[in-house]
Parts: C-alpha cells; structure tokens; sequence
C-alpha cells in the first residue's frame, strides 16, 4: 500500500483513538468539580517572579475549592500544580505528548494524558469556570485567543479571562485596541471581556466572584447542541 493512499485505511480507526481520548477525559474530569485553569509558559523557572505567582494563584484557588488545571508540563504549568497540590486542592494536569519541552510534572494529582490537541482544548473549556493567561509564548497566546473568540462568539458563556503580568500584555493590549478596535475588526466592548492585573489575590477574587454569581454551569453545552 503506498502512502498516498494509506490515509484511506487509516483515518477511520484514529476516529477511535480520539474517541477514547474524549471519553477517558470527560469521565475523569466530569468528577473534578468546579475548576479554573492557569496557561503559561513552559519555560519559566522556579525562582521567576511569575513562577511564585502562579503557585500563590492556584494556592488561592485551591483554599477556596476550586481546582486547578494546567497543561501538565514544566514552567507555569508546574508552579500552578504545585501550588495547588500544596494547598490539598486538585490539581489537574492535562498533559500533551510533544517531541520538545513538554514533559508531565510530578504535581498534578488528577493527570490526563493527551495525543491530539484538539481534545485537549476542549477539556481545557469544557470544565472551567475562569482563564487565568500568564506570561507565555505561542501556546499562551494560542489557548488565549481561541478562549477569547469562543467567548466573544458566544459560542460559551462570559467567563472570566484574566491576563496575570501588565509589563508581558499591555503592549498586546494596545495594539488590538488601536489595530483591531480602531479599524472595526472587533466589535465596541469586545476588549472588555479581558481584565489584566499583576495580583494574584485579585485573580482569585475575579474567579470567586464569578463562580458566586452564575454558579457552574455545563460551560460547552451550546458548542455541542
């Protein structure tokens, strides 16, 4: 069989890998409760500023019983782990497999493993109540303008998006509102729906306030019906 044309063998049984993904995640995560979910680099080190607040965010959250979920690697993604692994909360790490960089950190208590990204995202939505985007590269800003756009679409619900470091995100900022706001590309008030603030005590309030007002409601319904 050459492989031009093995793909026709093929793609109907990975129809069956990405359905075992989705179920193995949605039963797991279905349990995990009202949750919050911090992006960032994989990168950072532990004795960068944005490290210790990542911890300090997921620690917050954590005391107050929201659990916390990650991508499950290094960087950011490990700090918010720990911090809430330290704090006895869950800790979730939505872990993908890559050939570079990422490898599962040992702090998640509830690990889910991934191969298609696809699936990972929408665990990534489906289960949270708030975005918390700190400092990252082109897998923060990725994840940041599909949770933005599906919230802008109103393809789910207003939740909190919260950009953590204003010296990392007041340049981009500035640029959608004198790029995409001044020339119409986005709607007025669309830049509303992002708060950025450089506390991480405010963070947790952003998320708590939230999850006192609407409660937790099943956030992707609508994208599935």
């Amino acid at each position: 069989m050459s492989d031009q044309t093995s793909y026709v063998h093929e793609d109907p049984w990975r129809i069956f890998r990405i359905m075992a993904e989705f179920v193995d995640s949605f039963q797991t995560m279905s349990q995990v409760g009202p949750a919050a979910t911090i992006f960032g680099s994989a990168r950072t080190k532990p004795e960068d500023h944005y490290y210790q607040a990542a911890m300090a965010i997921a620690k917050g959250l954590a005391h107050q019983n929201i659990a916390v979920v990650t991508g499950g690697g290094p960087g950011i993604m490990e700090a918010a782990n720990k911090g809430a692994a330290q704090a006895g909360g869950k800790s979730v790490g939505l872990n993908i497999e890559l050939p570079h960089e990422q490898t599962g950190n040992r702090f998640s208590n509830i690990p889910i493993h991934f191969h298609y990204f696809f699936a990972r995202k929408v665990c990534f939505v489906k289960y949270s109540l708030g975005f918390i985007f700190m400092p990252g590269g082109f897998g923060t800003l990725d994840e940041f303008f599909e949770v933005l756009t599906l919230v802008q679409t109103q393809r789910i619900p207003q939740f909190p998006l919260v950009l953590f470091g204003t010296d990392h995100w007041r340049g981009l900022l500035l640029w959608m509102k004198s790029r995409l706001d001044k020339n119409h590309f986005i709607s007025p008030g669309d830049l509303d729906l992002v708060q950025m603030t450089d506390d991480p005590e405010e963070v947790v309030k952003i998320i708590m306030d939230y999850e006192r007002r609407v409660g937790t409601p099943g956030n992707l319904s609508k994208a599935f019906s």
